[in-house]
């Protein structure tokens, strides 16, 4: 499954610590974090996405507290 989420990242560094974090896990297939897009795309196996989204969002907030992912 590949989806892809609006966000609100501050500054491009953040959004690239944010992926390099994110894709650190061996469930993710793809993700990528774009900064003038403000958009987060996530690919991961359908059974475990859920959970993959989850630690995304974790990952995001322990970058950039102030960031919301919006999906």
């Amino acid at each position: 499954m590949k989806k892809s989420y609006e966000m609100e990242v501050d500054c491009a560094n953040c959004a690239r610590k944010i992926q390099e974090a994110i894709t650190k896990d061996p469930r993710v297939k793809f993700c990528s974090v774009n900064f003038i897009s403000q958009k987060m795309t996530l690919e991961a196996d359908d059974d475990v996405f859920d959970d993959v989204f989850k630690m995304a969002c974790d990952c995001v907030k322990k970058v950039d507290p102030d960031c919301e992912v919006i999906g």
